[in-house]
């Protein structure tokens, strides 16, 4: 290797930058809460939440109080104990300034004085210090107010009294800095989405949320005797369940807590919810682990007690005896230990067998005094069994087909040249005649078009065999190639963009809402891994002289008319295959102009809730849905 002396007599001590105090998290906030968009302003309100929760779980606070100001920033407080306000032994200054301005300072390090703790890494508090424009912390404590204000991560003043009190807490005022955020518009169900969850997993928490932006106020208090057994109730609303009682358990060992709820449903799919210490473990671990196996074990040792369960007949497995299963798995221990920043996944090992010895432990004495009920999710599992060998026979004529000519494939699906897959997009377009027009206007470089006849089957309800039937939906899976279900692989899929373009009305939108519900249950991971989106075809065409304008809402097409005056020709687009296809691939085609909208998951529980719930059979649940948010039916594309 050669080297440049030149360059490197460039390089010396003055290149060396020290960025003091929290400096370093406002130049690269993503290293601290992910980014610098919406998920990340709500994981603000998250970190400030989660501390006022840490006092409830360790016994110390039964109420929190959230509102969004009139100005947009959020107060949270607490009846806990307060933050200490006093001088810190080693840095000579009050506490509570030393929590705000220094990462990795607090009092869960020691695992003294929280005994349980979702926040072990010291940084929430100080990470939205810095991150806000403005921040205010008042601490009730030792019978007076204490204040500090700070702006952009610095102390504007000392901490100061400012009264007296009889009540003890902590409450945080703070503005997210809009220099930083793409936006620092909170979204209130977001937060009461959050919220609602906290409480179903702190039996004894209120929580109060309010929202004064608007009149009328919003105002929701959430606060759950029953725990998560009222959670897994909550969940299972949209589903159809197979036994009335929701079966809970709750055991202590060796300073682990755990407790479960769960019920089965007629659904094809287990939904098992787990955490620790309130952090929700969106990849499992080993808590997770320990409840499979003892249920495993469980079910097949009493099955057997209980004769449902022959000499002759083998063990039923797993993943069977789990089809149909709602639960949540709520712990709480000293020290967790997580894979990754993210904390998604708990690794400590001596959990596994905590949680396996106290599933099977109380689940032999409910099934031993409950019989009908583990009759049920015996027969429930046997029926998945042999689901299991019909989708295999079927995966296997699927195969065979998919070795010629799949649904008739190559006249439908035209094809772009490219074989690199991340360069590669696969348009599912609504209809022949939009299939066409896109046909025309793409570019065949690397845009492949899939048009799809009429609404394909609801896959909500139904198992793959039935899935393997719908000519359509084998195009589609024929299209992606990367298989379907359990057979699915990621590293096969041929298009990394997955666009659905349909019309801008009711029909377009159902046909929407039916691939999105296949591509959620047989094909998730091209949504973890975003390969899905949605096209935004506009709505209107404008026209006043030589300006053209193409507008996506009837709010911005009345401002346009506004500031164009009379005389402006307005033409409303009925569906896609009425532009032609200059128009098309200018509008919604066209990299450099279009608007795609990413699909995302934020939360598994809600994203289930909302796909069982407009999907399902349960037309009550679907029209409240639907009316709830009906003001919310036009999209505003700038909050995108």
């Amino acid at each position: 290797m050669t080297k440049n002396i030149n360059k490197m007599d460039n390089y010396s001590e003055k290149d060396i930058e020290v960025l003091e105090g929290l400096d370093a998290v406002r130049r690269r906030p993503g290293m601290y809460i992910g980014g610098t968009g919406i998920k990340a302003l709500h994981h603000m309100f998250y970190e400030i939440l989660d501390n006022a929760v840490d006092e409830a779980i360790s016994g110390y606070c039964n109420e929190i109080r959230v509102t969004i100001n009139k100005d947009g920033s959020v107060t949270v407080a607490d009846n806990g104990r307060g933050i200490p306000v006093g001088k810190h032994p080693k840095l000579k200054k009050s506490t509570l300034e030393v929590i705000l301005t220094t990462l990795h300072s607090g009092s869960k390090f020691g695992g003294n004085k929280y005994s349980y703790s979702g926040g072990l890494h010291g940084v929430g508090l100080s990470v939205v210090n810095a991150l806000s424009e403005k921040l205010t912390v008042q601490v009730h404590r030792e019978g007076q107010i204490w204040e500090l204000n700070l702006e952009k991560g610095k102390p504007i003043d000392t901490t100061t009294p400012i009264g007296t009190t009889d009540k003890t807490g902590t409450i945080v005022t703070f503005k997210p800095d809009d220099t930083i955020f793409e936006s620092v518009v909170f979204n209130s169900e977001t937060m009461m989405d959050r919220i609602k969850e906290i409480a179903f997993l702190n039996q004894g928490l209120t929580i109060y949320f309010s929202d004064k932006r608007e009149e009328p106020h919003i105002e929701e208090v959430f606060s759950y005797n029953g725990g998560i057994t009222e959670y897994v109730a909550e969940i299972n609303k949209t589903k159809t369940p197979l036994h009335k009682e929701v079966i809970f358990f709750r055991n202590e060992r060796d300073n682990v807590v755990v407790e479960c709820a769960m019920q089965y449903t007629d659904d094809f799919t287990e939904s098992i919810y787990s955490f620790v210490n309130n952090v929700k473990t969106v990849d499992g671990g080993t808590h997770e682990l320990g409840f499979k196996y003892g249920l495993s074990r469980v079910v097949n040792e009493i099955a057997r007690v209980k004769n449902i369960l022959k000499d002759k007949d083998s063990n039923i497995s797993g993943d069977d005896i789990r089809e149909g299963l709602t639960a949540v798995i709520n712990i709480k221990m000293k020290e967790p230990q997580f894979e990754g920043q993210t904390k998604g996944k708990l690794t400590n090992t001596e959990v596994r067998s905590i949680v396996d010895s106290i599933t099977f432990e109380s689940l032999y004495n409910y099934f031993n005094k409950n019989t009908s009920v583990l009759s049920t999710i015996v027969n429930k599992a046997k029926e998945a069994a042999r689901a299991k060998e019909a989708e295999r026979k079927a995966r296997q004529i699927s195969n065979k087909k998919n070795t010629t000519d799949i649904a008739g494939l190559s006249s439908k699906l035209a094809q772009c040249t490219s074989r690199k897959p991340e360069e590669c997009e696969l348009f599912i377009v609504e209809g022949n005649s939009a299939g066409g027009t896109a046909k025309q206007g793409r570019d065949r470089n690397f845009q492949a078009i899939l048009p799809l006849r009429g609404k394909i089957l609801n896959s909500e309800k139904s198992r793959i065999t039935k899935i393997l039937s719908s000519n359509e939906i084998k195009t589609i899976i024929a299209a992606i190639g990367a298989g379907i279900g359990k057979d699915f692989s990621i590293d096969k899929v041929k298009y990394h963009k997955i666009i659905i373009m349909t019309d801008a009305d009711v029909d377009g939108e159902h046909i929407r809402t039916l691939l999105l519900t296949f591509f959620y249950r047989f094909m998730k991971p091209l949504i973890d891994e975003g390969y899905i989106y949605i096209a935004r075809p506009p709505l209107y065409k404008i026209t006043k002289g030589k300006r053209v304008e193409y507008v996506f809402t009837e709010k911005e097409k009345d401002r346009l008319l506004e500031e164009l005056g009379e005389n402006a020709e307005v033409q409303r687009y009925k569906g896609l295959g009425e532009m032609n296809p200059e128009q098309l691939w200018e509008t919604t085609m066209n990299p450099a102009n279009r608007v795609l909208i990413k699909v995302t998951e934020e939360d598994a529980i809600i994203s289930d809730k909302i796909f069982s719930t407009l999907m399902g059979n349960k037309v009550d649940l679907r029209r409240g849905f639907i009316e709830k948010r009906a003001k919310y039916a036009e999209v505003d594309l700038s909050n995108f």
